[in-house]
């Protein structure tokens, strides 16, 4: 269990994170998210003793300074590329592992988990971004801890290495570990996150399960086709609903569960062709709930007039080789 309490830092008169408090617990995946400048980093460094401010943070109701090797209780990944330049990949894991009295056999049994090990005896400086979360990886992992915090692990990663990051930390929660992963791939954090925690400029937006993130900050419409959709309107705005016709004619129902729409169409024999549920994503609930915390917005290219073209030159060349007065 990781128990964040009142976790705060300021950079003169700008709040970088303001009293976040929250649990990560084990056996779930916890997506933290949340617009750029809004502190997750920095809350991230915060909880590892990394950056000075304010509040307490334990794992397992011990604060990481305190912990004696840190690397098998809690793994951490929260740059890209935090290596020597130097030295290969695998001695740059024998260092870490040295200091933390891991066996050598380890760190072969990471590369391979990673899918390094094939280049394992290079240099991290010629690896691609991609390369480098893998290791980064296998660094976190080194120890074998119950504890994982990774800074956006995804990025650089292809599709089919962002498909094998959610399913390596989805097989991890479910071995019993406690997993906070940060990430602006909303679609993959809707697949792999089991709760969140969402915060904009430095402050807490929400904290729970991802189902109920969606319900609180979108709405569930049912959409109903049907020959007879004209006639229906009037019967479900009485009940309350709001209803719109869709770009090929079906009804999107709001206000109104599904099931009492297909009860009020059984009572007025209505024929129905489709009646169906649609929820929104998590990336519609994320642009929701954060769109008023956007540090850096920028302008609207629907609602902005495309650029004049340049005026045209007032005197031209005369065909004649002279120039104009």
């Amino acid at each position: 269990m990781i128990t964040a309490r009142g976790l705060h830092k300021r950079y003169k008169k700008t709040v970088a994170v303001n009293e976040l408090s929250f649990d990560v617990r084990p056996g779930v995946v916890t997506g933290f998210l949340g617009p750029n400048g809004s502190g997750k980093s920095t809350t991230m460094r915060l909880m590892l003793g990394l950056d000075h401010g304010g509040g307490e943070t334990l794992f397992d109701g011990t604060k990481f300074g305190d912990i004696r090797r840190p690397m098998n209780d809690v793994g951490t990944l929260l740059e890209a590329k935090p290596f020597h330049p130097t030295r290969s990949a695998r001695n740059h894991l024998r260092m870490l592992a040295s200091a933390n009295r891991i066996p050598t056999s380890r760190i072969d049994e990471v590369m391979e988990y990673v899918g390094l090990a094939t280049v394992k005896r290079k240099k991290p400086k010629g690896y691609s971004l991609g390369m480098a979360q893998r290791l980064g990886l296998a660094q976190a992992l080194l120890g074998d801890p119950g504890i994982l915090l990774l800074d956006e692990p995804t990025n650089g990663l292809d599709p089919h290495g962002i498909h094998w990051m959610r399913d390596i930390l989805k097989r991890l929660a479910y071995e019993g570990r406690t997993i906070f992963v940060s990430s602006h791939l909303l679609s993959e954090m809707q697949l792999m996150a089991d709760e969140l925690v969402v915060i904009g400029k430095g402050n807490m937006i929400f904290n729970g399960d991802v189902d109920t993130f969606v319900r609180e900050f979108t709405q569930t419409t049912v959409i109903v086709r049907s020959p007879a959709a004209e006639a229906f309107t009037p019967v479900l705005e009485r009940e309350g609903a709001t209803v719109t016709t869709g770009a090929k004619g079906e009804l999107i129902v709001a206000d109104l569960k599904i099931d009492l729409v297909g009860h009020l169409a059984f009572n007025e024999g209505i024929e129905l062709r489709e009646l169906s549920e649609h929820s929104a994503s998590l990336e519609d609930a994320f642009m929701s709930a954060t769109g008023s915390s956007e540090e850096f917005v920028a302008i609207d290219p629907e609602k902005t007039a495309a650029p004049a073209a340049p005026a045209a030159q007032a005197a031209q060349p005369a065909q004649d080789g002279t120039d104009n007065a």
